[in-house]
């Protein structure tokens, strides 16, 4: 029985291939079985919808079929000449499409179908087979980036070594300073917790982490506010006695760092050594994104997401509430919004299409869900108690099909009730805009009208009302982002509000119409008292200065020609927050892996990628680009480089966690972590002089041995941490890589210290399969090696299957 069956019980199984990636430049052949698998004909008239992040060219679907674009990602297939569909017969469509496939992710998913009267029903993601063959791993010709299996990933561990305790880092982010003596300090859940009362907070925090220890005696605990002999408010000095914990911070911020560090230095019986650390961050920015517009997340998930960010001094949730996909916050003066921008579904009214596989079912999709005052307010405060500021994304004017759709959905409902000022109070459609475009996403209606008067009461809204939102949390609103990024070519061209407004002024240009529409948007944020803040896009509009908000620069592929424009726009005088694409999207895939989840289109980023960014001079460390080939020496040497005042100008980094590829808590968790450790460590730790080593062999090493033993304190105590309840966060295990020499197996792992575990009979290793700890003998006759990497859980990664014949 499918997948499809088993989950849905539908009447339609789908099986999905891609054929070849090599007919033609950046096109791939596919094909798709649909299997009418009930006891009955399915009526002449159905249509099967699907979501494809491909688009599936015209004219290339098999005889006999119609393989229709609808808008978005979402696609129809149909019988070119309806009959019934006999039960049993199975549809062979064989179609072609843009770019290439070559993981899980390039595959249609949410499968649909609508019969003849309307019924819909939902069957789930195709069954997809295996890529196996080089036409179906190599993107084209010029792929130059080998598949990252078992030989590859062995090949890739080989230069790291298990360290001996006493050379792994104990705190993580590094501290400026840390000593410690071979005295022990202890603490238990009747330890003593003296602090004022602007410590509170950090207290009570504290205290529930020594309720998890055991009772008995133990020394005190002093939280303080001082003076600490480093700059910033969150530095710390953290001094352990046998029978005194000090923590002082030149704010509270900085005691609860202290906490923090103070949490991983205790094992689980409370022992702790004693000693002094003084710390402080490199950047003040240290920032997480997540995306709930794709796919909602909920309460529960974001807090959970906090907690991860504040045990690595992360300080930052941007979240991305709007997109074309959705609009995630209740907005009361502006119902709509939620009525309709936060639910995805098959139903013809009031709800947005299915998108990256959501579903059809707009009750059951991942695809449909908000945050009511409350719900946010709970988490404004949970962030807010852990020194986290939640920084709201509103995104527009491209990115909007949501709010597009839900306000014209308020317009037409007025308008029905003879009401026309109020319909037209917040629209933010030119309902006379011809104006041709395709986004990224395939969206050709999903940008605001940035010419209406109406625009600029609907953000003022949207802002009163946050702001308000935070006042009943008690919590201080600093800034709004307003995205700006990726609109489309074409957006306005057709648009008679937009034309009329830009005679008036006398533009010729549409960047000027847009960058009018981001001084709007700035001076209603300030009548807030609020400051503005956008993607790297909302900058490069200006042709000649325009600083004065914080920008967030992304896309810096290797090889794009834009890897160098967070340091033009710091050297310009912006503001700037790191947001690298290449080192810094936790939603692109680990590896070239087909089972890998995640996007791939600034290449694929490992734990390792965000560990070795370099912020101020990533030119230094330049990667190769998406398709492995290196970046050449003369592209390198024109690139820009950060000025003394534009080094001053970087704020910080942030990690992207877009929602495309996270329907669930555990693909969140999977594509956050490790990285968002590797994150953490490489906004907060002393710069760590990479680039100061003008020889390229010697940096290579520095690096090389950097990452090792980064790498063994992943392995050997961070994930363990993780592991812990409560938290027991879903973090990625890296599979093993494995090879066999003769009939001889070998494997290792990406972070020393984690567990492996084998069988040879062909069952599944589990946590009680035996460790591997050195090369395994096949033994006689046919053999097959099982090998994967479990953490102190008993969770696996993906199992790596190598197999012998009985000749070896």
């Amino acid at each position: 029985m499918s997948q499809q069956q088993k989950r849905y019980g539908a009447p339609v199984v789908v099986t999905w291939a891609c054929l070849s990636n090599l007919v033609a430049d950046d096109a791939f052949a596919a094909r798709l079985t649909l299997t009418n698998v009930s006891d009955a004909p399915i009526a002449a008239g159905w249509t099967v919808y699907f979501n494809a992040c491909r688009r599936v060219l015209a004219g290339s679907a098999s005889a006999g079929f119609d393989l229709e674009h609808v808008n978005g990602d979402l696609f129809a297939l149909r019988r070119t000449a309806p009959s019934p569909w006999q039960p049993g017969a199975m549809l062979d469509v064989r179609y072609e499409a843009q770019f290439w496939a070559i993981s899980l992710t390039d595959a249609p998913l949410g499968f649909y179908l609508v019969e003849a009267d309307g019924r819909t029903v939902d069957l789930g993601d195709a069954d997809v087979t295996p890529f196996a063959r080089p036409e179906q791993l190599q993107r084209h010709a010029r792929d130059a980036l080998p598949p990252a299996d078992a030989a590859w990933r062995w090949r890739e561990n080989g230069g790291l070594r298990l360290l001996p305790d006493a050379e792994v880092g104990r705190i993580t982010p590094t501290p400026l300073s840390a000593r410690f003596t071979n005295a022990r300090s202890r603490l238990s859940a009747s330890s003593e917790i003296m602090a004022g009362a602007a410590l509170a907070g950090e207290a009570a925090l504290l205290r529930a982490l020594l309720d998890d220890l055991p009772d008995g005696d133990g020394a005190r605990i002093l939280l303080e506010i001082g003076t600490v002999a480093t700059d910033g408010p969150e530095a710390y000095r953290l001094d352990i006695d046998p029978g005194t914990i000090l923590v002082r911070g030149a704010g509270a911020h900085g005691v609860f760092n202290g906490i923090q560090t103070l949490a991983q230095l205790l094992d689980a019986d409370g022992v702790l050594p004693c000693g002094r650390v003084l710390d402080a961050p490199r950047f003040g920015y240290r920032g997480m994104m997540l995306d709930v517009a794709r796919h909602f997340a909920s309460v529960a998930t974001v807090k959970r997401l906090l907690d991860c960010m504040a045990r690595y001094k992360l300080n930052r949730l941007h979240l991305h509430l709007t997109d074309d996909e959705g609009w995630r916050l209740r907005i009361d003066a502006l119902p709509e919004l939620t009525d309709i921008g936060s639910k995805r579904g098959a139903a013809r009214d009031h709800t947005l299409p299915p998108s990256f596989g959501s579903g059809a079912d707009v009750g059951t999709s991942s695809g449909t869900g908000h945050y009511d005052a409350d719900e946010f307010i709970e988490i404004l405060r949970y962030a807010h108690a852990r020194h986290i500021e939640v920084i709201p994304e509103f995104n527009m004017p491209g990115h909007a099909r949501a709010a597009v759709l839900a306000m014209r959905a308020r317009h037409d409902r007025l308008r029905a009730q003879g009401d026309i000022e109020g319909a037209e109070r917040y629209l933010l459609s030119d309902p006379y805009d011809a104006s041709v475009y395709e986004s990224v996403q395939l969206w050709r209606d999903n940008v605001i009208c940035i010419a209406l008067p109406s625009v600029d009461r609907f953000i003022d809204t949207v802002a009163s009302h946050v702001a308000a939102l935070y006042r009943e949390a008690g919590v201080p609103l600093k800034t709004i982002h307003t995205g700006g990024d990726e609109v489309p070519p074409g957006a306005w061209e057709g648009s008679p509000r937009c034309r009329a407004l830009m005679r008036e002024r006398g533009w010729t240009r549409i960047a000027q119409l847009q960058a009018d529409f981001v001084d709007r948007c700035r001076a209603i944020l300030a009548r807030h008292g609020l400051a503005f803040a956008g993607w790297e896009e909302t900058a490069l509009v200006y042709e000649d200065g325009g600083p004065g908000f914080q920008v967030y620069a992304w896309n810096n592929a290797w090889g794009s020609g834009k890897e160098d424009v967070a340091y033009r726009l710091a050297n310009a005088g912006y503001d700037v927050v790191l947001a690298n694409a290449a080192n810094l999207y936790f939603d692109l895939a680990y590896a070239k892996d087909p089972q890998e989840p995640g996007y791939y289109w600034a290449g694929f980023v490992e734990t390792r990628h965000a560990f070795g960014f370099c912020p101020l001079d990533m030119i230094v460390s330049a990667a190769t680009d998406p398709m492995g080939q290196s970046v050449s020496p003369g592209r390198l040497a024109a690139m820009t480089r950060l000025t003394a005042a534009g080094r001053r100008r970087v704020n910080g980094l942030q990690g992207q966690l877009w929602g495309e590829n996270a329907r669930t808590r555990d693909r969140i968790e999977y594509l956050a972590a490790p990285r968002l450790v590797a994150l953490a460590e490489r906004a907060w730790a002393p710069d760590p002089g990479w680039c100061a080593i003008d020889d390229a062999d010697a940096r290579a090493r520095a690096m090389d041995d950097a990452w090792n033993e980064f790498a063994n304190r992943l392995g050997q105590r961070e994930l363990a941490r993780l592991d812990r309840a409560p938290l027991a966060y879903g973090y990625r295990l890296p599979p093993p890589g494995a090879v066999a020499a003769g009939r001889t197996f070998h494997a290792n792992v990406a972070l020393p210290g984690l567990a492996l575990h084998y069988t040879l009979d062909g069952s599944e290793p589990d946590a009680a399969s035996p460790r591997y700890t050195g090369p395994v003998e096949a033994g006689q006759g046919a053999a097959v090696f099982k090998v994967a990497t479990f953490d102190t859980r008993g969770r696996k990664s993906a199992t790596v299957v190598i197999a012998l014949d009985s000749h070896g």
